[in-house]
């Protein structure tokens, strides 16, 4: 790669020495710097209180019975309710379970993107509470309907248990550095919204990245004045969506804003055209 980098700099007049690549590199990461303190993303409890309740599974943390003094750590599922308090069904044979009864303490460890490290992360700390009979119907069918195959939770060694939030945190990595990080009171938690259009997420973004990958990398050349090489939707919401982009071999996240805010899935699509339409070339 290199004998063919040198031969071509012979040859090519344009080619791009050492130290011309450590200066388009940091030419392109002032750009992005630059577009990601503009743009427009939702306030940071309501990005938060988004993020957990679309999510599915989570770190759960409890105080270990058996082995007293150390923490114990265990992957489960979850379901966020109403108020956006996770929901988790255990079962008694599990040592959580177990370490939950004896201490409610507990904290729910949910990745914005679990496969990079670099993105937002999300602790709650709560105390776990059964579910009362009462509300185990009412339960069991939010549950459910994140989690359809979950037929289990109907065995009878399991129950539902609810995470009450006290202190939720959050540290946002390299990929979301503007969020900064902080903490949420179980009050300022509980009374965020969740964003109405980050549920189209999913079924937007797969339309986009099987169908109009070119028109995604298009809009954000255009939108951004990055040059990216590639550019795939992962998630949206209100105010905008984020795209994972590359370019002259690196790769980031960038936050892309719409040019107001979306009403409904419907005028997601009308924001796209407009924001394609305003990215292609104008003929005469």
């Amino acid at each position: 790669m290199a004998a063919s980098s040198s031969a071509q700099s012979t040859t090519n007049p344009q080619a791009v020495s050492p130290g011309d690549g450590n200066k388009a590199a940091s030419d392109v990461f002032q750009l992005i710097q630059a577009h990601q303190e503009k743009a427009a993303r939702l306030p940071p409890v309501e990005e938060i209180r988004t993020v957990v309740d679309h999510n599915l599974r989570g770190m759960l943390s409890t105080f270990s019975q058996k082995h007293e003094g150390y923490p114990s750590g265990s992957m489960v599922d979850f379901a966020c309710d109403a108020d956006g308090s996770p929901i988790l069904a255990v079962s008694s044979l599990a040592v959580h379970t177990r370490d939950l009864t004896a201490n409610p303490k507990c904290s729910l460890l949910v990745a914005r993107d679990p496969e990079d490290r670099t993105d937002l992360v999300i602790t709650l700390h709560g105390d776990a509470v059964s579910v009362s009979e009462n509300d185990r119907a009412a339960v069991r069918t939010a549950y459910l309907a994140r989690h359809p195959n979950a037929f289990w939770v109907d065995f009878g060694d399991f129950q539902f248990m609810r995470i009450i939030p006290k202190v939720v945190q959050y540290v946002s990595g390299v990929a979301t550095a503007l969020l900064g990080s902080g903490e949420f009171s179980e009050e300022e938690y509980k009374s965020a919204t969740v964003d109405p259009i980050a549920q189209f997420s999913k079924p937007v973004a797969s339309h986009m990245n099987r169908d109009h990958a070119e028109d995604t990398k298009l809009i954000v050349q255009h939108w951004t004045s990055i040059p990216v090489d590639f550019a795939y939707m992962l998630d949206l919401d209100s105010l905008g969506f984020n795209v994972k982009a590359g370019c002259g071999g690196n790769t980031f996240k960038l936050r892309i804003a719409f040019p107001r805010r979306a009403e409904d899935r419907k005028d997601v699509k009308t924001l796209v055209v407009e924001m394609l339409q305003a990215a292609k070339p104008q003929s005469d």
